[in-house]
């Protein structure tokens, strides 16, 4: 790969140089969690996962419930579940309850072990789905740019034996700009944290792991405003779901960065609040 290759991939995958101000956009995060906290009932800091510690937080709907289970981008280094509850403001008022789960981040936290704990996560709310009162057997799943990423491991085949869930515990994901084929970034600044070898970003891709069978439903969409390699990330991952017959949809969202896009889930009458809403 030539040093302009390298240089063009940067820049497209270089996500906070993409708009004009992340501090605005990140403080636009924080201020939509600040209101879900404020307004939303919240169970706090549950711990899913003995082994690292690490904790979600439960906005509830009301009894018998879907889950929505929201996991934050910040290309697995940054962010948390506590600048990360706006998606329960568009999703709870709509019926849906939402957890937001934190995880170990990059570098102390190596992918692999990442992927674990957003499996863990999963297998802990189905099975305390009847102490918390939602619905656990199918849960619905959601994330954005590394969140998108993690979001499709959980679509992924051949993991839930080992996790003792059900084979269809996905009912739908909703991935948003996700990084799904992470081989173009072992070229980039992102692997100064990330640490990847050919062989853990493609055990890594869910472009690589597709189910050859699944009754989970894809929402995928990319921001309009977004660089071109977030959208073929998105548009390919799209292509192979649906072409291993699963059921798939693109969801346009022409005037959307790759910040904002997420945070318009904080709006119940929002495109994404009502897609998701509409599979639950």
């Amino acid at each position: 790969m030539t040093p302009e290759d390298r240089d063009r991939l940067d820049r497209e995958y270089n996500a906070r140089a993409s708009v004009p101000s992340f501090e605005t956009e990140y403080a636009r995060y924080v201020a939509a969690s600040v209101e879900a906290v404020s307004r939303l009932e919240r169970v706090a800091d549950l711990v899913y996962d003995t082994a690292s510690g690490q904790t979600l937080d439960l906005y509830p709907a009301g009894p018998s419930s879907p889950l929505f289970l929201w996991i934050h981008g910040g290309y697995w280094r940054a962010l948390s579940k506590d600048d990360n509850a706006f998606p329960a403001l568009g999703l709870v008022p709509n019926g849906v309850s939402v957890a937001v789960m934190n995880y170990a981040l990059a570098p102390a936290a190596d992918l692999d072990e990442i992927v674990r704990q957003t499996r863990t996560a999963l297998a802990w709310l189905q099975a305390e789905a009847g102490r918390y009162g939602f619905e656990g057997r199918r849960i619905h799943v959601g994330g954005s740019s590394a969140g998108g990423h993690l979001g499709g491991m959980l679509l992924a085949s051949g993991w839930q034996n080992a996790f003792g869930v059900l084979e269809d515990a996905v009912a739908s994901g909703l991935l948003l700009s996700g990084l799904m084929d992470l081989e173009p970034l072992i070229h980039t600044h992102i692997n100064a944290w990330m640490r990847l070898d050919p062989e853990a970003a493609r055990r890594n891709s869910p472009l690589h792991v597709i189910p050859g069978r699944s009754r989970a439903q894809l929402l995928a969409s990319v921001g309009g405003l977004e660089s071109d390699a977030f959208k073929d990330q998105t548009e390919r991952y799209l292509r192979a779901w649906t072409g291993a017959g699963h059921v798939g949809q693109r969801i346009a969202m022409p005037g959307y960065n790759h910040f904002d896009i997420a945070l318009s889930l904080r709006e119940p009458d929002g495109t994404l609040a009502r897609a998701v809403a509409a599979l639950c």
